[in-house]
């Protein structure tokens, strides 16, 4: 699964040492219950390998199991240790706090994993493909090689899901000075929160971004992680994933790696929860959290503080999330106080407003049933035996100015690929050329 290539890109390249492979029953249970691997180790979020009962039926203690990605290449052997059928109820209670669905990380747990673990050592046969910024997806050893290269002793990262904005400009700014360190800007590109804009999108606007750091104090690198939402247990894990990627120190804000609240409006996770557990492993990680408040813009200083730091009287303005989806979807203007042009410019390129919106219709069914003759006659390419065809409210006849307007917002694209049989109708079309 998606989840499962993310976790296993990390545990192959050192991401997620000291693991080397999916948890057994002993590990999973002790973390679970301690934020511990069995050994002791500090560790505190289940990386496990979920099969279903048909492939644990085939499988026993001392066999292996081939890893493949979605297209069936195959990255790994998994020697299986252990299979077990874990309760995912206790689980979800330990790590999460909740057994609550609507937290995503419950919901993946309780509804989208299979019912059997399988736990075992990983032998790694080529690393995970990716086709996109290649340039900007360092392993560990990658990056911190590059720190060593550009003399960076003390790296402070900073983890995200979101597209960065003048906030958060000035909050990295604020860490980096704080500790005198150098910014290492550290995406999440591996699964997030639902609903949360696509990594294509926020690498673009991190890129837009970058420029506005002073000249070799920070760098842009991407994480194949995916997110749990784990608040507190999550940012000890983040903690522990930056170390390994050479970083010294993790800012951390409020509600780090929550998801927010239920439908009732009941938070899953206190504000500074997060920041209250990483502080009370800081020593053992070897790992300096910088804490940081909500930051707030002053109007009369034109500047983001931290809101526990603005003057009494003084104006502030805050914008949510939803609110600049909002003005997205409508087309409206993003204030330059909240966010700078280019970044605004990125957003509005890949999230037009509903009227400025295409879309694009998929035709399945069997061969003959009809499917390139419909599309045909929308182009105008075969003649249609009755009735109209009309296509946003212009009407295909013989007024060749009509059939010039329609082909010239409609494209179509014809099967010229062979189906996958191992994939479902959906990965199949993400891998035409529609």
């Amino acid at each position: 699964t998606p989840r499962q290539l993310c976790d296993l890109e990390l545990l192959l390249n050192g991401g997620f040492s000291p693991l080397t492979g999916f948890m057994t029953s002993a590990d999973h249970g002790s973390v679970c219950a301690d934020m511990r691997l069995a050994d002791g180790t500090l560790w505190p979020i289940p990386i496990t390998l979920d099969v279903p009962e048909a492939t644990a039926e085939k499988l026993s203690t001392g066999g292996t199991l081939a890893l493949r990605d979605d297209e069936g290449v195959m990255l790994a052997v998994l020697h299986a240790e252990d299979i077990w059928r874990p309760d995912r109820e206790a689980e979800a209670q330990a790590v999460f706090g909740t057994t609550n669905r609507e937290h995503p990380g419950v919901g993946q747990l309780l509804d989208r994993t299979e019912p059997v673990y399988v736990g075992g050592r990983l032998e790694g046969l080529q690393p995970v493909s990716h086709y996109d910024y290649k340039e900007l997806r360092h392993t560990p050893t990658e990056l911190r090689a590059a720190f060593t290269k550009l003399g960076w002793t003390k790296v402070v990262a900073f983890q995200t899901r979101n597209p960065m904005h003048r906030a958060h400009q000035e909050l990295t700014l604020r860490a980096a000075k704080e500790v005198e360190a150098n910014l290492l800007i550290h995406p999440v590109v591996g699964m997030t929160k639902p609903g949360d804009v696509d990594h294509y999108t926020r690498v673009r606007c991190y890129q837009a971004l970058l420029p506005r750091y002073p000249q070799k104090t920070a760098m842009l690198s991407l994480l194949p992680l995916a997110m749990r939402m784990g608040g507190p247990r999550e940012a000890v894990w983040h903690a522990i994933i930056r170390k390994n990627h050479g970083c010294t120190h993790l800012v951390v804000g409020r509600d780090h790696a929550g998801p927010g609240s239920d439908s009732n409006g009941n938070a899953f996770y206190g504000p500074y929860d997060a920041q209250e557990l990483l502080s009370k492993h800081e020593a053992e990680l070897g790992v300096t959290m910088v804490p940081f408040k909500l930051m707030v813009f002053v109007e009369e200083t034109d500047s983001y503080t931290p809101i526990d730091e603005v003057p009494e009287g003084k104006r502030t303005l805050n914008r949510p999330g939803t609110e600049l989806r909002a003005r997205l979807a409508q087309g409206k203007e993003v204030p330059s106080w909240f966010t700078f042009p280019t970044v605004a410019e990125e957003l509005a390129r890949s999230h037009p407003p509903r009227h400025e919106q295409g879309f694009t219709l998929l035709f399945t069914g069997l061969s003959g049933s009809g499917k390139s003759t419909l599309i045909r006659c929308i182009n105008r390419l075969e003649e249609h035996q009755e009735g109209d065809i009309e296509v946003t409210g212009v009407k295909l006849d013989e007024n060749l100015k009509n059939v010039d307007k329609v082909r010239s917002e409609v494209g179509m694209v014809f099967q010229s690929f062979n189906l996958f049989p191992h994939l479902t109708v959906l990965q199949n079309c993400a891998l035409s050329p529609i």
